[in-house]
């Protein structure tokens, strides 16, 4: 490390503002870094940046080994699964010397290049496709695509046959697009400028130009964003009005495009619900006098949610995510004690079988069905062993045969090497937090450093999940862990609920408390514990690490969201007024006074901080540049060690990192590296 130690930290400029409200005054040094683009920030980012590559300079070879250990391990010509959209069947392929991937039709066991990514993203820092959608009749595609990273996307039209592009152009939507059975109407979802709300759906003919698209609909209710779908019959285009505690659907004919909507149940505050269409009906997922939801019917649109049949009653115990219909069944996800199944509803006997696995950590999903006629479904099983493999299952006969298994290029990775199981920590006030570790077979648990990994918001659950990036570090003698604690809802909705508003520091105490019984359960070394958390996740690294310093020997927090007070209460900050319902809104001054209890950047103070290394996205549309980038600085100024503060911002990127397959690489060998090199493993 000696040419690092030669390079001097960056020491930020210091110009107090102060921020008054509800007669309470803080002072903010940092203040002036969210001036994008002036000559201060991006100076200042350029230092931060040339320290940042000064501390990795060290440990290029590790990162150098790392990536090629991913390289060796991933098949660069990896494929998806097939699947099949308008009675046309897909795969999604990775090239070898290519960051992008591509998308194949497969007709008759022949391959047909479809759409080239790379070819879209030639000469571009950043490409992302958000979404590619054909036509009903397969003769037009239309992509959705941002180039900058900012989460603006604009839509354009190919015609399949030529694969040449129309003049038509729409700027700055959400992404996603949905067809009208006409094949020449599309709709789409448009952004506010300054905030970036997802808050106007319009409709689009093509060969019309966009300045002509009509509006369709405006969610004026600033805490409500908008989006849009199509059922699975292909009967309607759904538009759906959405905030954490609250829905409300509307309904387009997909025949009749440019009739008015329909509104299918009012929202009334607190009522979330969704639907999907059968041919004799709606069915209806809500949480009315339902926690965990339930599942009713309605032959109608209905006016009333009283005018609906139930058809699965609410359980205390199990949570329904989601339901999809067939013609012959409905199929419900379900979620008991923490791990998903599939049940599926015979519509004309009401008969129920369930696909699930007898296993203690998994993740279970359903694949793409969009054919409404079929008996046959595909979904997917994963788990923190085991890579992804999708099945083909009749739900008729319940006969299951595999249709893909993603492979590694690996041949000497066996599943059976490695160790997965649940633990159950015991939180402050008694409640049992699940953690899910994996580690190599015959690793001695006690000696041995380990990674855990959270979130805890949203209600947003962690999926126990395959990594072949991972197993860099559970070949170095690492546990990895993820605890899935109040915030989510791992347990049902009530452990949402239990993990936000005036609940929200549960959040971070079950975090704190998974650690402690980690070590001293012996399940790794305590003093070897290091946590990594993203966006949201971030904000938690952010706290625990101001509330239990001493725990963490490394903290990874990626896009961090650590300046919450000041950020909730800029309604000129993209989509902050959407987050009053899973936050609060600190305009009230219960709300203000919580969260200034566990805002990271509010919370720093003198003591001995861990080593951390903390990324961001200079274009980040979630979480600002700059709250990362003042939370370091701060971080420099009040710590009274000498550990490691790593701050690098990629001037390419947004909230998910840079793109393409070798920078996201990069990204992951960086983080390995840090956490390594802290160890002193060098090989």
């Amino acid at each position: 490390m000696k040419s690092f130690a030669q390079v001097s930290e960056p020491i930020a400029n210091k110009s107090p503002k102060k921020l008054t409200i509800h007669n309470h005054t803080r002072v903010d040094d940092y203040y002036w870094m969210n001036e994008r683009d002036s000559k201060p920030v991006l100076e200042h980012l350029e230092e931060e940046n040339a320290y940042a590559k000064a501390y990795f300079k060290p440990l290029e070879g590790m990162v150098n080994t790392l990536i090629t250990e991913f390289d060796k391990r991933i098949n660069p010509n990896e494929v998806s699964s097939p699947f099949n959209l308008n009675g046309k069947t897909y795969q999604v392929k990775n090239l070898e010397g290519k960051d992008y991937q591509q998308i194949v039709q497969v007709e008759n066991g022949k391959e047909v290049l479809f759409f080239d990514q790379n070819e879209r993203a030639k000469g571009k820092s950043f490409y992302e496709l958000a979404d590619w959608s054909p036509s009903p009749n397969n003769e037009l595609l239309a992509v959705s695509e941002d180039f900058v990273g900012r989460r603006k996307y604009n839509i354009t039209f190919r015609q399949n046959k030529n694969g040449k592009f129309l003049k038509d152009k729409i700027s700055d939507v959400s992404g996603g697009v949905v067809w009208a059975n006409d094949n020449k109407t599309v709709f789409y979802v448009k952004k506010d400028t300054v905030t970036l709300r997802e808050f106007q759906i319009y409709r689009h003919v093509i060969g019309n130009d966009s300045k002509l698209d009509e509006l369709v609909f405006e969610e004026k209710d600033e805490i409500y964003g908008v989006g849009i779908g199509k059922t699975i019959t292909d009967k309607y285009i759904i538009i759906q009005s959405y905030s954490s505690t609250t829905s409300e659907v509307q309904l387009i004919d997909a025949n009749n495009p440019t009739e008015k909507s329909s509104i299918f149940l009012p929202r009334k505050k607190g009522h979330i619900y969704e639907i999907e269409h059968h041919t004799d009906g709606f069915y209806i997922i809500s949480n009315d006098n339902a926690t965990n939801k339930k599942v009713l019917f309605s032959a109608t649109i209905p006016t009333d949610i009283s005018q609906c049949k139930e058809v699965i009653a609410h359980k205390s115990d199990v949570l329904l995510e989601g339901i999809a219909t067939f013609k012959n069944y409905l199929l419900v996800q379900e979620r008991t004690n923490g791990l998903l199944k599939i049940k599926l509803r015979n519509i004309a006997s009401g008969k129920e079988t369930y696909i699930s696995f007898d296993e203690e950590t998994y993740y279970l999903g359903l694949g793409l069905n969009d054919n409404f006629e079929t008996d046959e479904i595909f979904y997917s099983y994963n788990s923190l062993t085991t890579p992804a493999t999708v099945y083909k299952y009749n739900m008729t006969s319940g006969e299951k045969s595999l249709w893909f298994r993603k492979e590694l290029l690996d041949k000497t990775f066996d599943p059976a090497n490695y160790v997965s199981q649940r633990i159950w920590a015991t939180a402050n006030d008694g409640t049992k937090i699940p953690i899910s570790i994996v580690y190599k077979k015959g690793l001695d648990l006690a000696t041995a450093p380990c990674l855990l990994y959270g979130y805890g918001s949203y209600g947003y659950t962690l999926p126990d999940v395959f990594s072949p990036t991972r197993l860099s570090l559970l070949d170095r003698g690492f546990v990895y862990a993820v605890a899935h604690i109040r915030g989510s809802k791992y347990m049902g909705e009530e452990w949402y609920e239990n993990g936000k508003f005036q609940k929200k520091t549960n959040t971070f105490t079950d975090f704190i408390n998974a650690a402690e019984y980690l070590g001293i359960m012996k399940y790794c070394n305590s003093e070897k514990i290091y946590a990594q958390g993203g966006s949201a996740g971030g904000l938690l690294m952010g706290a625990v690490t101001n509330m239990a310093p001493y725990l963490w020997k490394g903290i990874i927090s990626q896009v961090p969201f650590v300046d919450v007070v000041t950020t909730m209460l800029d309604e000129s900050i993209p989509l902050t007024t959407g987050e009053y319902e899973e936050w609060g809104n600190p305009n009230d001054a219960d709300f203000y006074y919580y969260m200034l209890k566990y805002s990271p950047y509010d919370n720093i103070h003198k003591m001995d901080y861990p080593a951390m290394f903390v990324t961001t996205g200079y274009h980040d549309s979630q979480v600002q540049y700059w709250e990362p980038m003042k939370y370091i600085a701060k971080l420099r100024e009040y710590r009274t060690n000498k550990n490691p503060l790593v701050f690098d911002c990629n001037m390419d990127a947004g909230h998910g990192g840079g793109s393409g397959r070798s920078q996201n690489r990069l990204e992951v060998a960086k983080v390995y590296a840090f956490i390594l090199g802290l160890e002193g493993i060098s090989k």
